[in-house]
């Protein structure tokens, strides 16, 4: 099924070839572009090989090319390794990983990736990333999220710890530092959208002169017993 963008929202775009996905320009107000694909092939069946695991796992395609797989899941992998065909053949370096949780962080703005936050970089240049199995990754309009560091309360509580633990420095390149200017809290009327399965996506990163805000996204939390995230990103 085609991904149709939520109503009213008008920062993504969605193209029907790899193609139309790297060529694509961001702008006036698009930081997100989206190949909706409906792919063949069982990946629960290929992230499953992997359940016995309690931490993340890399996949390259040597350790998929091992695994011992029904004709459906031969053709997941084939998916896999054409994504990875594409984008380095585009001069980028793609990683997949199954995924069964991530690490959690505390603190008055946790800086984890369950998190609402943006990706940034000093040079231009975009991150690309597929959900093939498990929960998909999700994302957030920029008008209904706040960076947790204009929050008052929270910043208050940022500047106390900024206090117990610098000796010297400024208060703002402590944030910027610790990634805590990265990371955004979802307004009251906010409504996250899921980037799907199977879509490949672009989206803007922060950096010097980006023509458009960052794309917001984070991981989905997740229940103990929801089955692994097979995840790529580059």
């Amino acid at each position: 099924m085609r991904f149709i963008p939520p109503t009213g929202y008008d920062r993504i775009k969605v193209v029907n070839s790899f193609d139309e996905l790297v060529t694509s320009p961001f702008g006036p107000k698009v930081n997100a572009i989206c190949w909706s694909r409906n792919l063949d092939g069982d990946f629960h069946e290929l992230a499953a090989a992997f359940s016995h695991e309690d931490e993340i796992v890399s996949l390259d395609e040597k350790a998929l090319s091992r695994l011992s797989l029904s004709a459906s899941g031969r053709v997941a992998v084939d998916a896999l390794l054409n994504d990875f065909r594409l984008l380095r053949e585009h001069s980028l370096s793609p990683s997949l990983e199954c995924v069964p949780r991530y690490m959690r962080d505390e603190g008055p703005v946790p800086t984890d990736v369950y998190s609402f936050h943006a990706d940034r970089a000093t040079v231009p240049t975009d991150t690309y990333l597929c959900s093939y199995n498990g929960p998909p990754t999700e994302g957030l309009r920029n008008d209904q999220a706040q960076r947790h560091i204009d929050i008052p309360a929270t910043r208050t509580e940022l500047l106390k710890l900024f206090q117990q633990e610098e000796e010297t420095g400024d208060f703002d390149s402590y944030l910027r530092e610790n990634c805590y200017d990265l990371h955004y809290a979802a307004m009251a009327e906010a409504v996250p959208f899921s980037f799907a399965i199977g879509n490949l996506w672009r989206i803007a990163v922060e950096y010097p002169g980006c023509p458009v805000p960052p794309c917001l996204h984070r991981a989905p939390a997740t229940a103990p017993d929801a089955p692994h995230r097979l995840l790529l990103i580059s």
